[in-house]
C-alpha cells in the first residue's frame, strides 16, 4: 500500500490529505472512500487506521484534516465549522474523481464520530456518494446541545452559547476572544466531567494512546453558535436507496444517535454492533476496529460493486 501526500480545494481553503492506494494489480479504476476523522481528530489518527486498514481491501482511500485544523488552511485555527465540514467532504469525493486509479462511479464515503454525522448529511446532497457507513456515529451538534447520553440539562448549551456571543462581541472590539478547552487538565477531572465516556475521550487525544501535535485542544467559541442550528440528521432520507452501514459498541454511551439516524433512513441500511466496544475504543482498539474493518470491507464490496 502507498500513502501519498495531496492537497484538495475546499470552497477556497487548501485541505492537507493523505491519499492511501492498494499496492495489488487491479484491472482498472477501484472504488474509493472518504474516509473523514472526529471533531478534533486529524488525518492521522482513526481516520489514518481505518484509511489504510480499507486500502489494504482493495480500496483507494482518502483522509484529510478539515479545513481551520491540524495540517489544513483555514482561519481562525480550531474552528469546527459543521457547513464546511460537509463541503470537505464533498471536496474530497471531489478530489477523487480526478484521480486515474478511482471509478469516480464508484465512490463511498466513511465517517467517524462527528464526520459521522457530517458523512450522513453530505451523502443525502451528493448523488456522486454511492454509499455511507459511519462508525461511532453521532451528530456532534446534539452532542453539544444534550449530551453524549442525550440527558444534558438545557442550560449548558444556553451558557456556552452566551460565551460563544461574547467572543463574538470580543473580536468585534479588535481583542482576541478565549477559546474552548475541550479537555481538562488530568484525565480524573474527564472522568469526573464525563464519566468513562469523557475518561476514554482524554486517555485516546491528550496521553500517548492516540494523542497527536496536530489534533485540536480546543475550538474557536464561534463553533457553538455555528452548531446550535445544525441538524446532520435531518438529510438522511434524501439518501434515499443508496446502502447505509452503522457500526456501533455495545457500550457506547452515544449509540441513540446512531439509532436516531439509523430510523430516519428510507432505504437499504443495517446496524452491526461490536460488542463490549465504547464510543472511542472504536477509535483504535485493534479488538474492536478489525471486526468493524471486515464489516466496512463486505459493505463497501458489495455496495460499489
Amino acid at each position: 500500500m502507498a500513502k501519498v501526500n495531496v492537497t484538495l480545494d475546499s470552497a477556497g481553503i487548501t485541505l492537507a490529505g493523505h491519499l492511501y492506494i492498494p499496492e495489488q494489480s487491479a484491472d482498472g479504476p477501484r472504488p474509493a472512500i472518504v474516509v473523514s476523522h472526529p471533531a478534533s481528530g486529524v488525518k492521522e489518527q482513526a481516520a489514518g487506521l481505518y484509511a489504510s486498514n480499507l486500502a489494504e481491501k482493495g480500496f483507494v482511500t482518502l483522509t484529510f484534516d478539515a479545513a481551520y485544523q491540524g495540517e489544513s488552511g483555514g482561519e481562525p485555527r480550531g474552528l469546527e465549522d459543521p457547513a464546511h465540514r460537509v463541503e470537505d467532504i464533498k471536496a474530497a469525493v471531489s478530489y477523487l474523481t480526478t484521480r486515474p486509479e478511482v471509478d469516480a462511479e464508484r465512490i463511498g464515503a466513511l465517517g467517524i464520530c462527528a464526520s459521522g454525522g457530517y458523512v450522513l448529511s453530505a451523502t443525502g446532497s451528493d448523488h456522486r456518494v454511492k454509499a455511507a457507513a459511519t462508525v461511532s456515529g453521532v451528530d456532534v451538534a446534539r452532542l453539544f446541545r444534550l449530551g453524549p447520553d442525550g440527558a444534558q440539562d438545557p442550560a449548558v448549551f444556553q451558557g456556552m452559547l452566551d460565551a460563544a456571543a461574547h467572543a463574538r462581541t470580543v473580536a468585534a472590539r479588535g481583542e482576541k476572544p478565549d477559546t474552548l478547552p475541550l479537555f481538562p487538565e488530568t484525565i480524573e477531572q474527564a472522568r469526573e466531567l464525563g464519566g468513562e465516556y469523557g475518561a476514554e475521550g482524554f486517555e485516546y487525544y491528550c496521553t500517548p494512546r492516540g494523542q497527536h501535535p496536530r489534533s485540536a485542544k480546543a475550538f474557536d467559541w464561534t463553533s457553538i453558535d455555528k452548531l446550535a442550528a445544525f441538524d446532520a440528521f435531518a438529510p438522511v432520507p434524501l439518501i434515499g436507496q443508496r446502502p447505509l452501514l452503522f457500526i456501533l459498541g455495545t457500550r457506547a454511551i452515544t449509540a441513540w444517535m446512531g439509532l436516531e439516524a439509523f430510523q430516519k433512513a428510507v432505504g437499504p441500511k443495517k446496524i452491526h454492533w461490536i460488542e463490549g466496544a465504547s464510543h472511542v475504543a472504536l477509535y483504535d482498539k485493534e479488538q474492536y476496529v478489525g471486526p468493524a474493518v471486515e464489516q466496512l470491507t463486505d459493505f463497501f464490496t458489495e455496495s460499489l460493486a
